[in-house]
């Protein structure tokens, strides 16, 4: 695959979502077609319809999807594929990454329940929220969590803390569709709106912006520490919770230094 493409005519465009809408489960290279039906089902039991697939292991549309989604076809229908998880996740504005294991990265860490108010208030003020769940057997690479703004973490036990991928979304969208009624009260009680947030496209542009002007200046360096040291760069960005203008400026600023060290 070249680029992110709809499995069917039914599919919903990047920019149908408004506020109000959920959020945006995205399985980062599925393995098993029943268990991405299954999470389907999930989904629609709790009121969830968007649902976007990275690199699928088989093939898409899947008649072993459907069997298993116990009737929920229509989130299938309206399953987007994408290419990378950079592409599935290039116009969302928050995204939560789910991971049992520990990380050796800098980021938030909070439960489904703390990250379905956060959601909420995401979506209430305008923007698009995405959560990654990683494949069966491996879970999610560094490089995908390093594109999350925060780690959603199951409070499980700890002796023996194994979930499914459809165990996963189901508690996940459940904390979502609970929290329905307290982040309608909390906005409520907020009621100022907040800055346009960054899409997650404008901050990985600044991120390549940066990488780049940081190999010409020899600071990514030695070779063999530069993808932990970019890790570390993109999650202190993310961390910061951007908006759109404050990504301006930072190019602008990186674009100064450049013009400025050229003179």
């Amino acid at each position: 695959m070249t680029a992110a493409r709809d499995s069917a005519p039914a599919a919903r465009s990047a920019t149908a979502a408004g506020p109000g809408a959920g959020p945006e489960i995205i399985l980062v290279r599925p393995q098993i077609g029943e268990n991405i039906g299954t999470a389907a089902r999930a989904m629609l039991n709790c009121g969830l319809e968007r649902l976007r697939l990275v690199k699928p292991r088989e093939a898409w549309p899947n008649e072993k999807a459907i069997a298993a989604s116990s009737g929920a076809t229509g989130v299938l229908d309206g399953a987007r594929l994408f290419a990378t998880t950079r592409e599935a996740v290039a116009d969302l504005t928050r995204l939560y990454a789910t991971t049992a294991r520990p990380r050796d990265m800098v980021k938030p860490v909070i439960s489904p329940r703390a990250a379905a108010r956060e959601m909420r208030d995401w979506i209430a003020g305008g923007g698009r929220v995405g959560i990654l769940f990683g494949a069966e057997r491996s879970g999610l690479e560094n490089d995908d969590v390093a594109l999350a703004d925060a780690i959603i973490e199951v409070p499980m036990n700890p002796d023996f803390s194994s979930l499914n991928l459809a165990q996963a979304v189901l508690i996940c969208a459940y904390e979502w569709r609970l929290a329905g009624a307290e982040g309608e009260a909390a906005r409520a009680r907020r009621g100022r709106p907040r800055a346009r947030p960054a899409p997650k496209a404008e901050l990985i542009g600044l991120f390549g912006h940066l990488e780049a002007e940081l190999d010409r200046a020899g600071f990514l360096y030695p070779p063999e520490k530069r993808p932990r040291m970019v890790r570390n760069i993109r999650n202190l960005f993310a961390r910061a919770d951007l908006t759109e203008q404050e990504v301006k400026t930072l190019r602008g600023i990186v674009a100064s230094l450049v013009k400025g060290r050229g003179n």
